[in-house]
């Protein structure tokens, strides 16, 4: 896990070993300053009276140098630690950006929205955090400790033992706090994602919201969400909250120690130390401990972001299941589809399959219209065509090749899809259409919208083609978006073009040009037309019916008319519904 996460430090490899190298470099003058001090102490205590001593020159000075070299490798320490941190930071929410975009439908379905969300900002703000700690204070602390003991034992060995046994008293309690803030932290972040998950869905909703006028219930959505992560927060808060007063206790402790032992040991005069050792040794207790603290804060973060560790690893060590070919075709020759014995299923080794030995021949430039209930595996099957899914078993091929033998990015350039759920971004009217094909010019963006009976609509807009549309596609009506959404996929001059019940907000008329339309300006481009609305397909080649991820029905509107029992009952409740429709309207008349 931290093998995965440390490849993201990349081109901040440098300062991160700069960081812990002017750390030492700190930690070595505070370490000398006590040192020091014990001289120029000693020095004091023998100056004779009018005779100002030398060495308390030199020994202040060199003392003097020492802080000023300490200070400018702290601020150093700092200002290196900050770039890294933040850098790797950086590094680490591209990377997982990256390896998202990566993703299959069936990897993403393992990660939820509000998750993915949550990893990429507050998970990587607590790694950033505790990166920044560890290279800054996790490698100064133990040098801190280490000189500073060696330095006990070299004043006093007897004091150095009391040093000793005080910091493994608080590595043993920093320890035990430390393994139990980490259910609570882990948990914790698990909350995060509910809580982002609820502040996603109601402002992504917040239309229906106030329609329904739910707001009261979406608030209480909204506590219990906060609540969750308040109580685990501060369940960890309260573990690490006896870290402080417990270490401060032990330091307390020792120091007391040191003055009763070496205060006795002074007074009796027998062991050599004098009262500047004392002095250097209440400082390098002050040190050890010090060090013990920082390790414990250090830990503390750690802690913290262990939790978060783990989530992004997870992103980042989640393998498509899309896997590359080996040698990969860049050419997708025609239109044609074919899919010979196909069962899929969205889980692996799922008892239910959504589609059952699919076996279909699309020949390029014809139009096949599919029929069916919810759930019948409709967009299921269209899928598969540009790869969002791999079959489960059996062979999907277009062109005559099968999809998991060509580049990806080839495949999905020559298949187009217009979905039900039509999704615009931020920007203007043409900067959204250019995601059909970015170096589009004027000319050929207008001819694709009117193609999709979209140009007339954009003519009267505010700025027409330059039109912002807001977060989301929000100032224009649902018909307008899917009309727009058909222009971006027509501005692509795909071989395939599929549309996912992408017609259902517009107006059988308005339907009705859009596929003369296809008919008369893209008749070589393969169209697959997924409706619930038998006008819609009626005039296709072929209908396919499904039902139960099954094919029940194929051919013409009329052979399916006089054969298939699903699709005479779908047609006649959809007539006898239009006749009650047009009979209502002349009794109201």
């Amino acid at each position: 896990m931290v093998k995965t996460l440390l490849k993201s430090v990349k081109q901040y490899k440098t300062v991160s070993i700069l960081t812990p190298v002017v750390m030492i470099g700190e930690a070595a003058m505070e370490i000398a300053i006590p040192f020091l001090m014990q001289y120029l102490l000693g020095a004091i205590r023998q100056m004779q009276p009018g005779v100002f001593n030398m060495d308390i020159l030199w020994y202040g000075l060199a003392m003097l140098a020492c802080a000023a070299f300490a200070l400018f490798c702290g601020i150093m320490g700092g200002r290196l630690a900050s770039k890294a941190s933040a850098g790797f930071a950086a590094n680490l929410r591209y990377d997982m950006y990256d390896n998202i975009q990566t993703y299959s439908f069936a990897n993403i379905d393992n990660f939820s929205t509000a998750s993915l969300i949550t990893r990429i900002t507050t998970d990587v703000s607590n790694v950033q955090l505790a990166y920044q700690m560890c290279i800054r204070m996790l490698v100064r602390a133990p040098v801190l400790f280490i000189m500073a003991t060696v330095m006990t034992f070299i004043i006093s060995p007897t004091m150095g033992g009391i040093f000793i046994v005080a910091a493994v008293i608080l590595g043993i309690i920093v320890a035990v706090i430390m393994v139990k803030v980490a259910k609570p932290f882990r948990i914790m972040f698990r909350k995060y994602d509910d809580l982002n998950r609820v502040v996603q869905e109601d402002l992504t909703a917040i239309r229906v919201v106030k329609s329904y006028v739910r707001e009261e219930h979406e608030m209480e959505k909204m506590r219990k969400a906060v609540g969750d992560v308040y109580d685990y927060a501060v369940k960890a808060e309260k573990l690490l909250n006896w870290l402080t007063p417990v270490v401060q206790g032990v330091i307390y402790v020792a120091m007391i120690l040191l003055l009763l032992v070496g205060g006795n040991a002074i007074i009796a005069g027998n062991t050599g130390l004098e009262i500047e050792n004392l002095t250097a040794l209440l400082q390098y207790m002050t040190q050890i401990l010090t060090a013990v603290m920082l390790v414990a804060m250090c830990l503390q973060y750690i802690s913290l972001s262990k939790g978060s560790m783990d989530r992004i690893a997870e992103v980042l060590e989640e393998k498509t299941t899309l896997p590359k070919p080996k040698a990969p075709v860049f050419e997708v020759k025609d239109g044609s589809i074919d899919f010979e014995d196909v069962s899929m299923s969205y889980l692996q080794k799922a008892d239910v399959t959504v589609l059952d030995n699919i076996n279909l021949h699309i020949k390029s430039g014809e139009t096949i219209g599919i029929i069916g209930a919810t759930g019948s595996g409709k967009s299921s099957l269209v899928s598969l065509i540009p790869r969002l899914y791999d079959a489960a078993a059996g062979t999907v091929k277009v062109g005559g090749v099968d999809v998991k033998d060509y580049n990806l990015d080839t495949l999905r350039s020559e298949v187009a899809m217009v979905l039900q759920k039509n999704v615009l971004f931020s920007g203007t009217v043409i900067e959204n259409l250019r995601w059909g094909d970015e170096n589009a010019t004027q000319e050929e963006i207008e001819e694709a919208c009117r193609q999709a009976c979209a140009d007339e609509f954009i003519q009267q807009l505010p700025g027409g083609y330059n039109y912002d549309l807001g977060q989301g596609g929000v100032n224009v009506s649902g018909g307008q978006k899917q009309r727009l959404c058909i222009a971006r996929a027509l501005l692509r001059k795909p071989k395939i073009i599929i549309f996912d019940d992408s017609t259902s907000a517009v107006d059988t008329k308005t339907d009705a040009m859009i596929r003369q339309a296809l008919r008369t300006h893209a008749p070589e481009v393969t169209k697959i037309i997924i409706a619930q609305r038998v006008a819609s397909v009626e005039d296709a080649d072929r209908i396919i019916v499904l039902d139960e991820g099954k094919i029940v029905g194929l051919g013409t509107h009329e052979e399916l008319l006089a054969g298939n029992e699903i699709y005479q009952e779908v047609y006649l409740s959809q007539v006898k519904g239009k006749g009650e429709e047009e009979d209502g309207g002349e009794n109201n008349g």
